[in-house]
């Protein structure tokens, strides 16, 4: 499992941090992702810590952004992970 940090850039020079998730597989850039708000965000960074341990165990930070509305990643709401996904 991979700890990261989400940082959502919203705007030109907007960035603020949302919360701190863990992963299976590190996603890229470009990859759509699901936080635990239930919306869909795209990847437009991956920057691991080179040299640094955290304390708190995050490993890499994603830069994120909404997805638009009008595509189909986003019209996947109401999926509930334990009883959709989990066997």
């Amino acid at each position: 499992m991979f700890k990261v940090v989400l940082v959502m850039h919203d705007g030109e020079n907007e960035y603020y941090r949302m919360n701190k998730v863990y992963f299976e597989s590190m996603p890229v850039a470009g990859q759509y992702i699901y936080n635990s708000d239930g919306l869909a965000y795209q990847v437009e960074e991956v920057a691991e810590f080179a040299g640094y341990v955290s304390s708190k165990g995050a490993t890499t930070i994603l830069v994120v952004h909404p997805a638009n509305k009008n595509e189909s990643v986003s019209k996947l709401y109401g999926l509930n992970i334990e009883r959709d996904l989990d066997d």
